[in-house]
């Protein structure tokens, strides 16, 4: 059975970086006819092909992300081993790319990826932005999972698999103060200032609907959607603010912030998306395995 060709994969390297037959004919000093030789030879040993012509240029195909994987660790593993011979040996190494939305808990995310942290054979690449941003990212297979506390339907367009993960109570949190009485939900929000999350947030809808039903019109302080940014400002702002306890956790556990009241009818839930793949990044399933409801 032949052999892979590693100047292939030192070509198909550089057109993957460059995006572009002709500059990376430019940078490599060879023809780009050559080149182009080069990578079909390498689709043709691999049984894929490994880009697609975008709007942009050349645009990796899952085959081609997945091969542009593997060539960079074969040429991680020849400096891994000038460095050895130098004495200055490093493991292998193999990476996971999550995105999580803006509105997700941090301490959530540090939480869930915490098995990950303390394995020297995995490097975690974490991307930040809005739902929208993530999928479009997993769908060009540039990350591996979405992180998000709203659910995704599949279709069959995009072949999305959203699977809830676990599920947090929500309360109103406040600064602590003498004497205060009991906080009556929904009653005292008629008075009572709140900061909320933004009408994206499912929390925020089941809130809204809780207050309508009962005719009360809450003196609204300010609406956030990065969970950050509502930690903060639990922290500073007079009345309460609606937030799962496991983004003020610290807060509460050094009394900074207490919990004025538990709203049990509404629960906040946690989902990661990942998408139908020939070739799945097997650290996704070990994330995700043990959070898998048991039959």
């Amino acid at each position: 059975m032949p052999q892979l060709n590693y100047h292939h994969l030192r070509y198909f390297r550089a057109i993957a970086q460059e995006g572009s037959l002709v500059r990376a004919a430019e940078t490599l000093h060879v023809s780009q006819s050559a080149l182009s030789i080069q990578l079909r030879q390498l689709e043709d040993r691999l049984g894929h092909p490994l880009f697609e012509r975008g709007h942009r240029g050349l645009v990796l195909t899952e085959a081609g992300h997945i091969a542009l994987g593997y060539a960079q660790t074969i040429f991680d593993a020849g400096d891994e081993l000038l460095s050895t011979l130098q004495g200055r040996r490093g493991p292998a190494r193999q990476v996971l790319r999550v995105g999580a939305v803006a509105t997700l808990s941090r301490n959530f995310q540090l939480e869930l990826l915490r098995p990950l942290l303390g394995r020297e054979d995995v490097e975690l690449v974490i991307h930040s932005g809005s739902l929208r941003e993530m999928l479009a990212q997993l769908s060009a297979h540039t990350i591996d999972v979405v992180l998000t506390n709203l659910a995704v339907p599949r279709d069959a367009e995009t072949g999305w698999h959203s699977q809830r993960i676990a599920e947090q109570p929500v309360s109103l949190v406040g600064r602590p103060v003498r004497g205060r009485k009991r906080f009556r939900f929904p009653e005292d929000l008629a008075t009572t200032p709140v900061v909320l999350p933004s009408v994206q947030s499912s929390i925020r809808v089941a809130f809204d609907l809780a207050l309508e039903r009962s005719g009360i019109r809450p003196q609204i302080l300010a609406e956030v959607d990065d969970m950050a940014m509502l930690r903060l400002l639990a922290r500073e702002t007079p009345g309460v603010t609606l937030v799962p306890p496991v983004v003020v956790q610290d807060e509460l556990r050094t009394k900074v912030l207490v919990e004025r009241c538990r709203i049990p009818e509404i629960r906040e839930s946690f989902h990661a998306v990942t998408t139908s793949r020939r070739f799945p990044n097997p650290l996704v399933r070990d994330l995700l395995q043990p959070l898998q409801p048991r039959a």
